[in-house]
């Protein structure tokens, strides 16, 4: 009997709806106290006076911590450009300047707001174009002075905090050949994250170490960090997982977990623990980036792309974190999944006085296929064409070489998602049945699955029951819950309900490069894979003497190990387990897996920090929309998508992450967005104000699976969760803009935007260059 493809129930599900799931905010010590962080009010300034003395005096309060009190050094994921705490300068609205802890959550932040702070105000750097001028203050004067945390430097100056370009010949003589050029601008806002779980950490210092207990997604990655605003070596640190209450990338580096750290070890080892307010996670989180992007294509008459030129300017933040890898992703998007000729890609990501960004699903995807797709829909408009018909028309196919060299032997997926699409809505149809203020849009795409590395154990106990160990963080995907689960399961013929994965530590189990990007069920997957592969062999060699058969004669079946062909002559696992510990000793087996990075051509662009896409899967979106004409509210009426997936290991966890991607892929482009004023401050700064989509505003995913199994996957699996959400910003805008006969290139798309497109004057410009033949 076969557990893959099959729906099973949720390892951790009735802890959860049940409430006894210990979520990292609902973590305790005994005797422990609580923190609180003085943030800076101002987005830009110099501090001019810093007094705790007040603060100190306070009942209850135990430290009170400034940059005087901790290590002298900078930090970050991936440039060393962040100190825990501000010194003479701010460089965003929330940036921690003191800490506190106190015997009671009150008496810390009562304290935190006794402390007397004076900033000088300055000049905030906002503007994203603005930034890049030479006479722009620097948001970091001293840039020159920052290391990267690993591995080569990368292109960055002043307030260009990094920078990937691609200038291959032909780009320019193809545009001046060219029968059209057509240009497009577009402009997204920033998207927060908004799980349920505001961030936490408890930490405590003992016995010469940290230990942190947190709810997050890459524990490996605290463990990294707060070993470096902390200048203690990472083995100085242990990190301890517990339930997540959703993360979506906002909880892949460290937060609060260093100075819950610091606290506990100045206060003598006493736990600290420190909880975001909402106001403090919505106005701090490392959300997703709001960006200019411009396409520039050149066309001959049949709508052949001779050329392509893309520019994005995306911005940063005041500190870098993860955000210098995804300059590099521009370059894979730029042609999205069409034939075109060479293409001139500018990526630049900008520093700002503005709260860091970071991952969120998707990362920068989301808009860069809200350009290209947009950008497809006006080149097909503007020759005439039938939108889905150009798609198809100029759709690459198997043996495609992508920009960075790159080649997708099996692009003709994509094609098959078309049709997939089609079975279900088909075009005509639905173009046929159109009513007033009703528009349709498709898009496709190509995606990655993070390659990055994993490890697991697989243990098997003397009941025949067996725990995985892993650093994997299963933050609500069900890729541990359900799909580590079920492989492992499967290849040791045991229920699902006798496989137990652990939470992550860090002192326990392997390095694991956290939820995030797919990864969890291909790369775990495959690494508790290989470990019960291990698990099988030893099995099979304990038994082999129990059955008075060769070991080669045996398999691991339904609960037993049993001769081939003989299913009558076997014993069961738990009979094997117990004879395996009073023999040989207990039966485990260790599995790691990582994917090599495809060839690519590293001549094809520089600054190229994530050089090319590992098992790649393919995407087709449509979106059916109809526009209230006197609100302008757009309301989706349907929503189909074809996904290539490698192989479904579980069904409900499938669905699920496509249901969940494309609701947060309405919500980035009809609702959502966190709005920087002229000062660097947000405008949304509670969940009140920031619009979050609701279960009215989304319709059931109509989700067509394309099946083809990985070799190199678990069982075949490829990766499922991020994918989903990079391209609903593009469907709904061509389907908005079908349904109005006019452009709207803004995300998110708001009433008011829609409204003054009806009357004809749409705030978006999109110029048409007519070149000679």
């Amino acid at each position: 009997m076969t557990v893959i493809g099959e729906r099973v129930p949720r390892s951790d599900g009735q802890t959860k709806v049940s409430g006894e799931a210990i979520y990292g905010v609902d973590y305790a010590e005994p005797g422990m106290l609580w923190g609180a962080l003085l943030r800076s009010p101002v987005s830009a300034g110099r501090i001019t006076r810093l007094d705790t003395t007040a603060a100190a005096a306070m009942p209850g309060v135990h430290a009170v911590l400034t940059a005087a009190d901790a290590p002298d050094v900078h930090a970050g994921w991936v440039l060393r450009d962040q100190r825990l705490f501000a010194t003479d300068a701010v460089r965003y609205e929330g940036q921690p300047i003191a800490a506190v802890a106190a015997d009671t959550l009150a008496q810390a932040r009562a304290a935190a707001a006794a402390i007397v702070l004076e900033i000088e105000p300055l000049p905030a750097v906002v503007d994203l174009v603005r930034a890049m001028a030479p006479d722009s203050p620097l948001v970091h004067p001293g840039w020159e002075s920052y290391v990267p945390a690993a591995g080569p430097d990368f292109p960055r100056r002043g307030n260009i905090a990094a920078e990937c370009i691609a200038d291959p010949p032909g780009v320019d003589e193809a545009f001046a050949r060219a029968h059209r050029v057509i240009s497009d601008e577009f402009v997204a806002q920033r998207q927060y994250q908004a799980y349920i779980e505001p961030k936490s950490a408890v930490g405590i210092f003992r016995d010469g170490r940290y230990t942190v207990h947190t709810a997050h997604q890459f524990p490996y990655n605290v463990r990294d960090r707060v070993s470096q605003f902390l200048d203690v070596r990472p083995s100085a640190v242990r990190v301890v997982g517990h339930t997540i209450g959703g993360g979506f990338g906002a909880k892949l580096d460290a937060s609060l977990e260093p100075y819950a750290a610091l606290l506990s070890k100045v206060v003598g080892g006493s736990a600290v623990k420190l909880v975001n307010t909402r106001t403090e996670d919505l106005l701090t989180c490392p959300c997703r980036e709001n960006a200019l992007t411009r396409l520039r294509s050149a066309v001959d008459a049949d709508g052949n792309i001779l050329a392509r030129e893309l520019e994005v300017i995306a911005d940063n933040g005041a500190y870098s974190g993860e955000m210098p890898w995804l300059a590099s992703i521009a370059l894979h998007c730029a042609r999205g999944v069409y034939r075109c000729g060479p293409t001139r890609v500018v990526s630049r990501l900008m520093y700002t006085n503005t709260a860091p960004t970071g991952a969120f699903r998707g990362v920068n995807g989301t808009y860069l296929y809200h350009a290209v797709e947009r950008h497809m829909d006006h080149i097909a408009t503007e020759l005439g064409l039938d939108r889905r018909d150009y798609r198809l028309q100029q759709l690459i196919t198997d043996g495609a070489e992508m920009p960075n060299g790159q080649v997708l032997a099996d692009a003709g997926i994509l094609r098959e998602g078309f049709d997939a699409v089609e079975s279900v809505a088909p075009w005509a149809e639905l173009q046929a049945g159109r009513r007033p203020y009703r528009g349709i849009g498709i898009g496709a795409a190509w995606w990655v699955t993070n390659p990055m590395p994993g490890t697991a154990v697989v243990k098997l106990h003397e009941d025949g029951t067996v725990a995985v160990i892993t650093a994997a963080t299963d933050n609500g995907s069900g890729a541990v819950s359900m799909g580590v689960t079920q492989i492992v399961a499967e290849r040791l013929g045991i229920p699902p309900t006798d496989v137990f994965v652990t939470m992550p530590d860090t002192d326990v189990a392997g390095f694991d490069a956290g939820s995030q990007g797919s990864r969890t069920t291909r790369i775990v997957g495959k690494a508790s894979q290989l470990a019960a592969d291990e698990v099988v062999e030893k099995l099979r060699g304990v038994a082999a003497g129990l059955l008075e058969a060769a070991a080669d004669d045996l398999e691991v079946a339904d609960g037993t190990v049993r001769v081939k062909g003989v299913p009558g002559n076997s014993i069961p696992i738990a009979e094997v387990a117990v004879a395996a510990t009073n023999t040989v000793g207990p039966v485990q087996g260790t599995g790691s897996f990582v994917t090599p990075f495809p060839d690519f051509n590293p001549g094809c662009a520089t600054g190229l920090m994530f050089p090319s896409f590992p098992t790649p899967t393919y995407h087709v979106h449509l979106a059916e929309v109809e526009i209230d004409p006197v609100t302008g509210n757009v309301r989706v009426l349907r929503y189909v998508v074809a996904q290539e997936v490698g192989r479904v290991i579980s069904p409900d966890g499938t669905y699920g992450q496509v249901m969940g991607g494309v609701t947060q892929g309405i919500g980035y482009a009809l609702h959502e967005s966190l709005r920087i004023g002229e000062d660097g401050r947000y405008r949304e700064r509670t969940l009140e104000s920031y619009r979050l989509p609701l279960a009215t505003d989304i319709p059931r995913v109509e989700f067509v699976p394309l099946e083809h199994p990985d070799p190199d996957g678990p069982f075949g699996a490829k990766g499922v969760a991020e994918s989903p959400v990079l391209l609903p910003a593009a469907v709904i805008a061509n389907a908005v803009s079908d349904a109005i006969g006019a452009p709207l290139n803004h995300i998110p798309i708001i009433p008011e935007d829609v409204l003054a497109a009806i009357q004809g004057s749409a705030g978006d410009v999109r110029s048409d260059e007519e070149v000679a033949p």
